[in-house]
């Protein structure tokens, strides 16, 4: 099993939340998950030093394995998967680097849901009116209102069977396609992705209001997991 990451752009994965990486936070939660044997990360060649002597400072070493990526999400996982080795039912995980508070439970579930599946992503529901438009040259116009029950917010870790994720990824290749993330790819292949529960506070971070957000959660989450239980009478 082996977790994989692209990042193409700005090295936000390397910015510090509470005194620690962001990409370290994420490499936490999935060594906490026993069934997770490798972590790859995939990162541009000029960030492949610092990422590797992360891994050394934080006691990584012979889990978390470098490589390369490309210039794009889709081609950095690609890389990703030819590097590790996987049998056709082992399950293969890919998160974003930048989704610092990724909960080990919810690596669980999605696992759990992959052997029952095949295929499956976290996601959430979405919460805001959700229109479908037309653009033109004067702006974009409301084509129709999708029923927000029918839609969910895709996260990651995104899920998959070794081999339904490479034969996806080959047919891709074979045909010029670029997908938007992996499930999109597995989708096209024929194969049924089924959703996982994910969580608001599984935020993906791209710009620093969304920083602030992540410690809020952060220290959230702290408060709960040190709040002492109330003794009963």
């Amino acid at each position: 099993m082996a977790a994989a990451h692209s990042a193409p752009m700005a090295p936000k994965q390397f910015l510090e939340l509470n005194g620690i990486p962001i990409l370290v936070h994420a490499l936490l939660a999935f060594a906490a998950v026993t069934r997770v044997n490798a972590i790859y990360v995939a990162v541009r060649r000029t960030e492949m030093e610092r990422l590797q002597k992360q891994i050394d400072d934080y006691g990584f070493a012979g889990k978390v394995y470098v490589v390369e990526g490309g210039n794009t999400r889709q081609e950095s996982v690609s890389h990703a998967l030819q590097a590790l080795a996987c049998s056709d039912e082992d399950i293969v995980l890919v998160h974003d680097s930048v989704r610092p508070l990724i909960e080990p439970a919810i690596i669980e579930r999605t696992i759990e849901a992959v052997e029952k599946h095949g295929a499956a992503i976290v996601g959430v529901p979405a919460v805001d009116t959700i229109k479908q438009v037309e653009r033109t040259a004067d702006g974009a116009i409301i084509s129709t209102t999708i029923p927000r029950e029918r839609i969910v917010l895709a996260q990651t870790p995104q899920g998959f069977r070794c081999d339904l994720l490479k034969k996806a990824f080959a047919e891709a290749e074979a045909d010029g396609f670029l997908g938007t993330d992996e499930s999109s790819l597995v989708e096209r292949s024929g194969t049924n992705v089924f959703v996982v529960m994910g969580s608001p506070s599984n935020i993906k971070i791209t710009q620093p209001s969304d920083l602030e957000l992540a410690e809020f959660y952060l220290k959230t989450r702290s408060s709960r997991q040190t709040m002492p239980a109330r003794e009963k009478h």
